[in-house]
């Protein structure tokens, strides 16, 4: 049965630019005949209203700044979000939904959810990505059992409790929810993991093309690509590349942006180093084209979470048919996939000696690091597109 779905989404590009996750679920939604309305901030100042793109409808609300602003303006932007989302909404004009989907972050739209829900007696199915306001403390932004973390934890609460069906990105994700949260219904929980279109091949011409563009045609070239933020603790990446310094053709570059791009930049001259490279970030199709001519993929997470994040960056290594090299915390089962997949090798985040022997070893054996790129892709292919994680939302809903 065809459902009419609304889709909340914080950070959600125009298709025709740029896509993520969750612009390529919503396609796929849009593809199988459902009708889609999307509820997004405007990037583009005076670019308000509903407008068609792609497959699916996006209604553009005008909003504070959202990104790349401090922790306050942030704050006040997020908590202002919900009442722009309501007032878009209703001079829309269209209240009559079947499904509500809605992702963390952030959690602040738990309010439009309920609205939406009591309206219409829709379904409401939670995508966690982002287990807020724990990651928070983890990374001391936020005190623990103060006033924004208990006003936080009360909505992540109420969240769970709206939701008809949460989807975990992994099996420690539903456990971690579950042991956290006692008194919630086990049987909302499951498993939806993270998807993203396969991307096309990228040919030899235009490997050769970027290798020269960036000057590493006889390199050994490992990637980071995506946000640079605390969560991703960059110093490893950077530390690696210390290490690495005397090796001549191994060659890192950090591809992106975020809150600590800066720091990562002083860093690498601090340490006066000419093997790593930052570069802001690039739109996807010339991204996939810069990794294309990588020989591994990248993964740092933070070694003070406590809860079991699972990078979505993943994706297109494995798409690209990458090995993986991760630096990750102890509480993630990002590493036991890795094994069971046989896609990748990863150390305790810190360990810089384990971390430098794992690249070593991909770095010398590039007959079996090119297996594990194959192996991650087949992985892809079979759990990892937005086909399965569409027929994962209808089968749980």
């Amino acid at each position: 049965m065809k459902k009419k779905v609304v889709f909340l989404a914080l950070g959600y590009p125009n298709v025709a630019k740029s896509t993520i996750l969750y612009t390529d679920l919503m396609q796929e939604f849009g593809a199988q005949g459902h009708d889609v309305l999307v509820v997004a901030p405007a990037y583009e100042t005076g670019n308000y209203g509903c407008r068609v793109e792609g497959k699916v409808k996006v209604l553009r609300v005008k909003t504070l700044p959202l990104f790349k602003v401090g922790a306050i303006k942030k704050g006040i932007a997020n908590l202002l979000l919900p009442y722009q989302y309501k007032r878009a909404i209703k001079k829309n004009g269209d209240l009559d939904f079947d499904l509500v989907i809605l992702p963390t972050p952030p959690i602040t739209l738990f309010s439009v959810a309920s609205w939406l829900k009591a309206k219409t007696k829709a379904k409401t199915y939670l995508i966690l990505r982002d287990i807020f306001p724990q990651n928070a403390i983890d990374l001391k932004m936020m005190k623990e059992d103060g006033l924004l973390h208990r006003y936080f934890r009360k909505q992540e609460l109420k969240l769970y409790q709206l939701a008809d069906t949460i989807g975990c990105m992994s099996k420690a994700n539903v456990t971690y929810v579950q042991e956290h949260n006692p008194t919630l219904d086990r049987s909302k929980l499951h498993l939806l993991p993270n998807w993203e279109k396969i991307p096309a091949p990228v040919s030899k011409d235009g490997i050769q093309e970027v290798s020269a563009k960036l000057g590493i045609s006889d390199k050994f070239m490992a990637i980071f690509g995506g946000n640079l933020g605390k969560p991703q603790q960059l110093e490893n990446i950077v530390r690696l590349a210390q290490s690495c310094k005397d090796i001549d053709d191994i060659f890192f570059l950090i591809l992106g942006s975020g809150t600590e791009s800066e720091r990562v930049r002083h860093m690498i001259a601090k340490e006066n180093l000419s093997n790593i490279k930052l570069v802001d970030r690039v739109p996807k199709k010339e991204y996939v084209q810069i990794l294309a001519a990588a020989d591994v993929g990248l993964i740092s997470l933070h070694e003070e979470f406590t809860i079991p994040n699972f990078p979505s960056k993943v994706l297109t290594y494995f798409g690209l048919k990458k090995p993986v090299l991760a630096s990750l915390d102890l509480s993630t089962d990002f590493g036991q996939m890795l094994e069971e997949t046989k896609s990748g090798l990863w150390s305790q985040a810190g360990d810089i000696e384990a971390f430098k022997g794992n690249l070593l070893w991909l770095y010398n054996n590039r007959k079996q690091a090119i297996e594990m790129g194959q192996n991650g892709y087949s992985y892809m292919k079979s759990h990892l597109t937005p086909e399965k994680a569409y027929t994962t939302i209808m089968e749980n809903i």
